[in-house]
Order: C-alpha cells, then structure tokens, then sequence
C-alpha cells in the first residue's frame, strides 16, 4: 500500500501519533486510506448537498474495509459567474482543481480516491488528476436538477438567460421573467439540462470512470445515496485488483466518450476537457477526429437547449448505458473496455432498456443520422472549431453573412440588447480565448439575448472563447489560433462576409490572402486584460483551444 511509507515502521511512531490527534484508531490507521475528494460548497446549487453524497461514499468504504479521510476540492458556478469577471476564473478553475488534488493525495499517499464532484470544470478538473494520479479511482457526481415548470412546460436556467432577451425585446414581461426567475430551478443539483455539467458526468459513464446512473439519476432521488454508497466499494475492489485510471482511460474509451457525446447532443465544452483528460492520460486526441466519429455516430437524443427533453427524462428513459447498447447495435462502440464497476462495458450494458423512444431514438430512427457536435476549420480558423449542430436551426447550416466585430463579450451584448444587429449577420466576438479572455469565457448571455429577441434562427456568432452547454443557435466556438496570439479572427474587420458550412465543416473568411497578409503585418498584440495574480500566470502557459486549453509543460 502507498499509505504504508506514512504509517508503517517504528520511524513513523510520529505520524501515527498526529493521526491519533484526530482520533483515528490504530485498525483505522493500518487499513488502506481512501481519499474522499469533496467538492462541496455553498455557492453552487449542483454542490450544496454534496456533504450527503461524500457521507454515503464514506460508508461504501467502510463496509469493504477501508478508512475514508476527506478533503476538499474548489469550485466555480458558471452559472453564477457568468457575464462578469469571475467567469474568467471558470476554465481556469480545471487546472487548479487538478493540481490541488495531486498536491493532496501526493503529499498524504492516499492509496485510492473517490472523487465527488457535480459541475462544470470540476467534473474534468477531477477526471485529469485521476489520469495524472494514477491510483485506484472512482468519480461519483451530485446528479441533476429536477426542471421547473411553467405550467406544463418544462423550463431550466436557459430559459431564464433567454427570457431577458425577450424581456428586452418587448416580447416578455417583467413579471413573467420573475416567474420563470422563481421556478425554473426547483431544487439542488446540476442544471436541468445537457449542458455542461450533465454532459461531463455522462461522459464519465462512457469513459468507464464513473458508476452506471452517474450521469442521471436526479440529485433527489434516493438512488443518488445508494450510488454514493456503491462508488465507495468499488473503489475498494479496484484497489484489490490494481485497477488503475489508465487502465481505464484508454484510447478506445475516449473513442466510446465522443461517440456517446454525439449521441447525446453534449455541450461543446466537452470538446476541451476530453481533449485535457486525454493528455493526463498520456494519449493524443486529434480534435478532427470529432468528424469522422460524428460522420458514424447518430445523434439519438434532443435534451435542452436543442429539445424539450430534461436529465430526468433521460434518467427514466435508461439513461447512459440505453444510449450505449443503441450505439452497440450497430458495432459503434468497443465493449471489451474495463470500467470501475470492475465490470466490461459489454456487462454494464447487457441488462439496459430504452424504456422511451421520443427521449432516446432507435438507432435505426435517429433525431440526425449525424452526430450532435460538428468540428470546423478554414482560414478563419485554420486549428479548427467547434458548433454543437443539434442545437442549430436546419435553416443556419449553410450561412454567409458580414461580419459585425466586437472585442469583447460585453461590447456584443450592448448590440445586441440596442438592436443593432441585423438578421444575417455574423456576429464575431475576440479576445476572449484561453490567453486572451483570458480564461475562454462562455457566450451564454450574448447567445440568450440573440435567441430571446428571436433572432437565433437568423444571425450566426463566432468566437475564440466557448459557449455554455445551455446555448443553441448558430454558436461557433473555440476558434483556434486565437486572436491573442493573432489568429485570422483578429484580422477580420466589419462588413467582411464570412460564410459556413456546418455539414462539410467549412469556415472561410471571404478576404484575399494578400489582404490578409497586410492586415496580419500592422496587427499588435493587445495589452493583457489582467495583469496580476492568477490569471495574468495562466495567461502566460495556457495553450490553444484546440489542445484543450491545457497548460504548457
């Protein structure tokens, strides 16, 4: 055991004996040690009650023979972060996240982990200092939201983000607006829908890291405890059987994540952190393998933003591993990888039931024949970017439209909210990449104000920063090079027509290369926006987006 270069030995009398300050017992001491990495917090709404789920794990521990000692993991609420500075913070939060759990189980030689987790970047943050650990590990999330509702509508965060654009089209009132501000989130949990958070800890069923139902199963509901409870025997018996992360996360797996991402309609952040998951795990994902995995992998499934369906539709629909034996029907996916059940994914699968065909389509009935997320590239992003096609209007695949520049999110959303953006155009937000931003912040609040004075249909937005699961529309992100680093997006001037094509992966800046040429010799790179702590550190070391955003080694 790790733990035995702490505890063992006449040398280690002083070690023992702070542990005994706390009050463990000898039997407690000399069993293996499981770090319970517990991401709760007051601030978010997916990790309030994660007190709860590390209590269950702690008992799953204990009943296979292992000692649970807990510690802490920082989170963000991109929700509550977003359209100021703090969402700078969020992407760059995965980092940190990832290193202080290293710091920690390094530092206390824990010989296995259960990681609780919920949201947004912690989800990856956890999943990548699993990969670079590389001991025994289980991740076990929060689960959803239950949806609000508006009658017998079924609503969520992005409604709200979206009903201020209506407000301030004149199309809402502000009494409604306060309406859906009061029940689009009725309880604890990651937000409704498949935005980011879901679709992290969805894919880390797909993966093999998490437990059948991580991703689904609603934060209310009971069997969120007895998942917590089953994620902390598990881990003992991957500690029995030295199964590790890598043995895991293998190339194949990440070939099962995409496909089961396009399945599911994910958010396009997903994009970023498979990517940085990968690379902790010692493996090269090309991000243009997302086209040739989309070209064979159906999209089954339309959950908010891109349809009506919620998380605990999904959930009752079968959840994951119904999606999974779909895919499996037609030889999409690799079954004969290891997961942490200690199980083949070929096992877990075996006894799944797609209990719903409007929620998850019939393989040989898709939503798309195509997968749910496009990659892009052309002069106005030779690295590539990325468009979560299931939530794009048929109508905005192809586009061509003048470009409308703005530098910054905030200077967009002031247009936009004026009415100073006209059908057809193509919005272009800069400056807002990894280094740039810096920290790549998401879009949400210029997407909802497009879709909520209902131009979503008719205007396109392209950027080097992401955008928020909970964004439909024509969403062109993580346009890479980025402008920071004077990547074509920096180039473009207003009025220059930029035209797309979604379904060929297409993105072309309509200006000749010798105007491009000049343009690119008068550019200088802008003054940083954030100059101190931090930040103005990741700024120097993070990497474009098409590498994940990961930091330099």
């Amino acid at each position: 055991m790790r733990s035995d270069k702490v505890k063992k030995g006449l040398e280690r009398a002083p070690h023992r004996s702070l542990f005994k300050a706390m009050g463990y017992t000898d039997q407690e001491i000399m069993r293996p040690w499981i770090g319970i990495v517990n991401a709760k917090n007051e601030i978010i709404p997916g990790h309030i009650h994660l007190d709860k789920i590390t209590e269950a794990v702690k008992s799953g521990v204990r009943m296979r023979g292992g000692t649970p000692i807990e510690f802490p993991a920082i989170g963000v609420c991109d929700g509550i972060a977003m359209g100021h500075i703090g969402m700078h913070y969020s992407l760059a939060s995965r980092e940190l996240i990832a290193d202080c759990i290293e710091t920690m189980s390094m530092a206390h030689q824990f010989d296995a982990l259960v990681m609780v987790t919920n949201c947004d970047k912690i989800v990856p943050g956890m999943l990548m200092s699993a990969a670079r650990l590389n001991i025994p590990t289980v991740v076990v999330s929060g689960g959803p939201m239950l949806a609000g509702k508006d009658g017998d509508k079924a609503i969520s965060i992005s409604n709200v983000f979206e009903a201020v654009g209506e407000v301030k089209a004149g199309k809402m009132s502000e009494n409604k607006l306060h309406e859906y501000e009061e029940h689009a989130c009725p309880g604890y949990g990651s937000c409704a829908g498949m935005f980011t958070a879901n679709s992290m800890n969805c894919l880390t069923e797909a993966l093999g890291m998490g437990l059948p139902g991580n991703g689904t199963i609603p934060a209310v509901y009971a069997g969120r405890i007895l998942l917590a409870k089953k994620a902390g025997m598990a881990v003992m018996g991957l500690l029995n059987k030295d199964i590790r992360p890598r043995d895991i996360l293998r190339e194949e797996a990440f070939h099962n994540a995409l496909k089961v991402d396009m399945a599911l309609g994910c958010s396009t952040n997903s994009m970023l952190h498979l990517l940085a998951i990968a690379h902790e795990a010692g493996i090269k994902l090309d991000l243009s393998i997302a086209n040739e995995i989309s070209a064979i992998t159906p999209n089954l499934c339309q959950l908010s933003p891109a349809g009506p369906h919620h998380m605990q539709d999904l959930y009752e629909a079968g959840g994951v591993y119904a999606v999974m034996k779909e895919l499996a029907k037609k030889d999409l996916l690799n079954l004969d990888l290891m997961t942490v059940s200690g199980k083949t994914v070929k096992m877990n699968i075996k006894e799944a039931v797609n209990r719903n065909t409007e929620v998850i389509r019939p393989i040989e009935s898709p939503f798309h024949e195509t997968g749910g997320i496009a990659f892009l590239n052309g002069n106005l992003a030779p690295d590539g970017c990325v468009v979560k096609r299931s939530a794009v209007a048929r109508q905005m695949l192809k586009h061509r439209g003048s470009a409308r520049v703005f530098d910054s999110e905030e200077t967009s959303i002031r247009a936009i909210l004026e009415s100073q953006i006209n059908k057809g155009d193509v919005v272009i937000i800069r400056y807002e990449g990894p280094k740039g931003g810096p920290g790549m912040r998401e879009m949400l609040a210029p997407t909802s104000a497009l879709a909520g004075m209902g131009l979503d249909k008719d205007v396109a937005l392209v950027t080097d920063g992401r955008f928020s699961g909970a964004t439909r529309g024509a969403s062109i992100g993580h346009v890479s090079p980025e402008a920071a680093v004077g990547g074509p997006i920096a180039l473009v001037k207003e009025g220059d027509m930029i035209a797309f094509d979604v379904e060929e992966g297409t993105i072309t800046l309509d200006v000749a290369k010798e105007e491009l040429a000049k343009r690119k010799e008068a550019w200088k790179a802008p003054k940083p926006k954030i100059e101190t702590g931090y930040l103005a550190r990741y700024a120097k070391i993070v990497t474009s987006a098409n590498t994940g955003a990961i930091l330099e080694d």
